[in-house]
């Protein structure tokens, strides 16, 4: 069975970083397009960034340029989330999806889902 699971969360204060990882079990990762979502409470799910599978195209939200970064590391099946000056905004649950498209910048995109990790970010 496929599984994805995240992991890197945590309580920090503002201007922090933190590194999120995603492990993949199921799948070959070089195989999908990856991606990081997030949820806050209440709110809808929105999208973060994507890489592709050979790791040559990204793509990223508005409020995620210059701060985040995502890589990943197919050797290992992992998927990366490193994200710096963190803002109070960026408190959410995120989650790593695998995706068979090239460009996916949808929800309704990503065939596999993890669970999701928290980070909340204080003023």
């Amino acid at each position: 069975q496929v599984r994805l699971v995240e992991s890197g969360g945590g309580l920090v204060q503002a201007g922090v970083s933190l590194k999120l990882s995603c492990t993949a079990s199921g799948i070959t990762l070089d195989m999908y397009t990856m991606g990081w979502f997030r949820q806050a409470p209440g709110a809808e799910r929105e999208f973060v960034a994507f890489m592709s599978s050979s790791g040559d195209r990204t793509s990223y939200a508005d409020s995620a340029k210059g701060r985040f970064t995502i890589s990943r590391e197919n050797a290992k099946n992992m998927l990366h989330l490193q994200m710096n000056s963190l803002k109070p905004e960026d408190t959410a649950m995120y989650y790593c999806a695998a995706s068979a498209w090239a460009t996916p910048r949808l929800d309704t995109h990503y065939a596999y889902w993890g669970q999701g990790t928290q980070v909340t970010v204080s003023s």
